[in-house]
């Protein structure tokens, strides 16, 4: 069976389970952040575990990918990945699919050496895709996987964020 076939499938299996019991499409995904030294940090999900650090010019040790480094990974592999399902689902042929994330920042904000938001100030997406598909076929099929896709809608839409807090006082000897 062709990796679109097995996408299509495993597709129409989890529509149709989520449609006759949508609880099972429901549900809390953890990530575990620990820093070690420094700036360093582990993060476990499940079976996965990961580093991620600063780079040496912000005082961290470059032991692995920054913050956003994996926020934009996060977004252009979610992009990607739809945009694989989405033409297996509808049919369309894809040799390749490339994503480039352009983000822009201004550090001043991070810095709070201004007023200026600590966030991306606009986030673009390249999408360089192989196909012999006419142009509105394609388009169209980015267009419903753009539509459905969760990280797009993260970094687009706003969302409840909270905070909560645990504090555990150290035990002096």
């Amino acid at each position: 069976m062709s990796h679109e076939a097995k996408i299509k499938q495993a597709f129409e299996r989890t529509a149709k389970a989520l449609s006759l019991r949508e609880f099972l499409g429901q549900g809390t995904a953890i990530s575990r952040v620990s820093v070690k030294d420094g700036f360093s940090c582990t993060v476990t999900d499940g079976e996965w575990s990961l580093s991620v650090d600063m780079g040496e010019k912000d005082g961290g040790s470059n032991t692995g990918p920054n913050p956003g480094v994996l926020g934009r990974a996060a977004l252009g592999t979610c992009l990607a990945m739809g945009y694989v399902r989405w033409a297996a689902v509808l049919g369309v042929p894809v040799d390749s699919i490339d994503v480039e994330i352009q983000a822009d920042y201004d550090a001043r904000g991070e810095y709070a050496v201004s007023d200026i938001s600590p966030t991306y100030s606009e986030i673009r997406y390249v999408v360089t895709i192989v196909s012999d598909a006419p142009e509105a076929e394609l388009i169209a099929m980015l267009d419903k996987s753009d539509k459905f896709s969760s990280f797009l809608a993260a970094f687009r839409d706003p969302q409840s964020v909270k905070r909560e807090l645990s504090i555990v006082r150290s035990v002096e000897a």
